[in-house]
């Protein structure tokens, strides 16, 4: 079989040398060749000051460098160097939280084309341990029911770091994005939904994170909400289409 289609993993990361090896391990390479794809994982370094870059780069993975802090700096700094060569993207964290041997289940719908974006669902899926606090499932469940009734996103868990987009849709999105820390989940399904493309959660398992916890829950909160506020009122500057030509699973062979 002729690998025809290129998988990019970014990776963005600050201080996580205890959970990035797992993550980079687990991504299933042998099992996307099987279904045509060569993958690239680059690692975003969020200007960390333990050994994650090298405890990537030992791995021979892509690493680079984002000096400005937060998790939109450096998931900006990621899409800039996914390849032209790309066909589907794939963002998940460095702290082993989310599972990336589960990385076919995000892809599937858009390989068959059925949607465009594909959210990992923590809600709707397998929930380990202590891994989601009451207070933030209770906010996620709030801040989701919001952007479903005021968006129209059909999405199951709004501040999942686990999604897949094809190619085209980062390449539409990431102009318009503005976000420097962790509003960035809630900036891109925002602006997806107001540009029209089709999204949809699949369930994933979320585990106990390895490693401290980044997020500063009231002024990250905040910051989200306000991303909700500001955004309604949001329009991308020319209507973009939402329909791309893309290979289906039996094309890739």
């Amino acid at each position: 079989m002729n690998i025809a289609n290129k998988l990019t993993i970014l990776i963005p990361c600050y201080n996580e040398e205890k959970g990035i090896g797992k993550v980079i391990d687990a991504v299933p390479t042998a099992f996307l060749s099987q279904l045509g794809y060569l993958t690239e994982i680059i690692v975003i370094d969020n200007n960390s000051t333990d050994k994650t870059a090298y405890v990537a780069r030992k791995r021979k993975v892509t690493v680079i460098r984002e000096k400005k802090k937060g998790k939109g700096n450096a998931l900006k700094t990621g899409f800039r160097a996914v390849s032209r060569n790309t066909d589907i993207v794939v963002m998940l964290d460095g702290d082993d939280t989310y599972k990336a041997h589960e990385i076919p289940r995000l892809i599937e719908p858009l390989i068959s084309n059925f949607c465009d974006v594909v959210i990992g669902s923590r809600l709707g899926g397998k929930v380990k341990g202590n891994s989601l606090k009451l207070q933030n499932r209770i906010a996620n469940w709030g801040y989701t029911f919001l952007v479903r009734q005021f968006y129209g996103a059909n999405t199951t868990d709004l501040l999942s770091g686990f999604v897949a987009w094809k190619k085209e849709v980062v390449d539409q999105l990431h102009p318009h994005l503005e976000s420097e820390g962790f509003a960035i989940e809630m900036e891109m399904i925002t602006k997806m939904s107001k540009i029209g493309f089709e999204m949809y959660s699949v369930p994933i398992t979320y585990d106990e994170r390895v490693g401290q916890s980044k997020i500063e829950a009231f002024s990250d909160g905040f910051k989200i909400l306000y991303t909700l506020i500001k955004n309604l009122t949001w329009k991308p500057e020319k209507q973009i289409p939402t329909k791309f030509p893309f290979k289906t699973f039996s094309e890739s062979f």
